[in-house]
């Protein structure tokens, strides 16, 4: 398979320093767990050695320079996260730990009651899937799941089937983590929106296997977790409509939230201060809002339409080791290769693929109803990214051929 000539895949790992480094046997590093946590290119590891070396302050109110280069520096990278989503304002992301954050974030202030419903897919991760069973149990409203087809795809019927006037949000997986599947998020949106709901979606995969436009697919809210567009750990964002937004109570209580604080009582800042309260994470922002530009230049779409070049490849050659099975063989997929092989154990097998510096995951991929759907406990996962090579797979291949050699 050769590579296209508008993708120079050589060059974007170039940019990447853990890809260059050996394991500790000696061995080339072949990362295939993306999907957990991407590598960092050198420009976001630069952005935050930079800031803590010497632009370093808290943000806002300082009068002073340094606080007001590292405002800027903090408020540049929400106009970075705007710009990359689509959104119509900066005041409409807000800055959270993570995807799981920004779901708990609309999980806790979303208005629901007795008789309302929230409907997810059987395919989605646990951090949009418990924030709902916690949301319905505290207001007594009803979650609702959609089940997804033997492939791993959305069952559009029941979907629909699931839909109500008592329906009042849709939180769903715009790409699942543990499958793959690509959800059709824009009619989703649409069918969600015909019966008066908003919609959620769980867009940590998302972001990462092309562009994402809040306002063409029709979303109300879009989570996201930087370290898997290839910035810091320990920052995400929350896209909200403003209106929205600024209808939800606070989340959090403490600086930054407040408009005015007396013994009696508090007033709330506008969003999307209101739900970031107290010092945070500066240097992570910093990183996120460089990754998201670095990814932008690069060609997000050139991107994934080199991992989906890579996707087919891989496929393919796993088919060819014995007895293994994917799971997972929706139409529409992302850089996902999820699979179990006949008479192997899982951990097994990455144990024997670690040996040979091949980094793969196993287990429930914190998706454990999605894993019983699919007849299994848990799968290993390969998972692609921007960097990832045909010689990544074609290791992963014969890493396999030996590992299934030795335990059987």
């Amino acid at each position: 398979m050769d590579e296209p000539v508008s993708y120079d895949v050589d060059a974007v790992r170039a940019r990447f320093p853990a890809l260059s480094h050996p394991t500790s046997s000696g061995r080339p590093l072949v990362y295939l767990d993306s999907a957990a946590s991407a590598q960092k290119p050198d420009v976001v590891i630069e952005a935050i050695d930079t800031y803590l070396r010497s632009q370093h302050a808290n943000v806002h109110r300082g009068l002073y320079e340094l606080s007001a280069q590292a405002t800027h520096l903090y408020e540049q990278a929400r106009n970075r996260v705007a710009d990359f989503l689509g959104a119509s304002t900066p005041d409409e992301i807000v800055f959270t730990r993570g995807t799981t954050e920004a779901i708990n974030l609309v999980a806790a202030t979303f208005p629901l009651g007795p008789g309302d419903e929230v409907v997810v897919s059987e395919l989605e991760h646990h951090s949009n899937l418990v924030p709902w069973q916690l949301a319905c149990a505290r207001t007594g409203a009803k979650l609702v799941v959609a089940p997804i087809t033997d492939e791993g795809s959305l069952d559009w019927l029941a979907f629909r089937e699931r839909l109500s006037s008592r329906t009042k949000l849709v939180a769903m997986a715009h790409v699942s983590n543990a499958l793959g599947t690509v959800l059709p998020v824009a009619d989703i949106a649409s069918e969600a929106h015909r019966v008066g709901a908003k919609v959620l979606f769980d867009g940590a995969q998302g972001v990462v296997h092309g562009t994402v436009d809040v306002k063409a697919i029709g979303a109300d809210f879009y989570a996201f977790s930087g370290h898997k567009v290839y910035g810091p750990t320990g920052i995400g964002a929350l896209w909200g409509r403003y209106d929205l937004l600024a209808a939800l109570p606070p989340y959090q209580g403490g600086g930054e939230m407040i408009r005015e604080v007396t013994l009696e009582g508090s007033t709330w800042a506008d969003p999307p201060a209101r739900f970031e309260a107290g010092t945070p994470a500066i240097a992570e922002a910093i990183g996120l809002g460089v990754a998201v530009q670095w990814f932008t230049g690069l060609g997000r779409d050139a991107a994934a339409a080199w991992e989906a070049e890579l996707l087919a490849y891989g496929t393919e050659q796993l088919a060819s080791v014995d007895g293994l099975r994917m799971i997972g063989t929706s139409p529409r997929k992302a850089g996902v290769m999820g699979f179990v092989i006949d008479g192997v154990h899982g951990q097994d097998l990455a144990t024997l693929l670690d040996e040979q510096g091949i980094a793969v995951r196993v287990g429930h991929h914190c998706a454990q109803p999605a894993m019983r759907r699919m007849g299994v406990t848990g799968t290993v996962r390969a998972s692609i990214g921007c960097y990832s090579t045909i010689a990544d797979l074609d290791a992963l291949r014969d890493g396999l051929r030996r590992a299934v050699r030795i335990l059987r």
